[in-house]
């Protein structure tokens, strides 16, 4: 989940890394979405913030949490969750 704020945007060069990867393991096993956390309570604690951030979820759970657009470490964290 691209987590981002309405003054910001979500990060939309992290979307061609995610398409790529997904395209390389398959679609059933790698979904991207966008929050906004202006507009969802759970997402209260990433507001302030200057920078995307990037969670990662597997059966409902929180696994993973990247800070920034580092695509070495996106697409690093991707897999090693796959």
């Amino acid at each position: 989940v691209d987590v981002f704020q309405a003054w910001c945007g979500p990060c939309k060069p992290v979307v061609n890394l995610f398409q790529k990867i997904r395209n390389e393991v398959g679609s059933n096993l790698l979904h991207f979405a966008v929050a906004e956390v202006d507009s969802i309570d759970a997402l209260e604690k990433y507001r302030g913030q200057c920078e995307p951030v990037f969670l990662f979820y597997t059966g409902g759970e929180l696994v993973a949490v990247v800070r920034g657009v580092d695509a070495p470490l996106l697409q690093k964290t991707i897999l090693e969750q796959l």
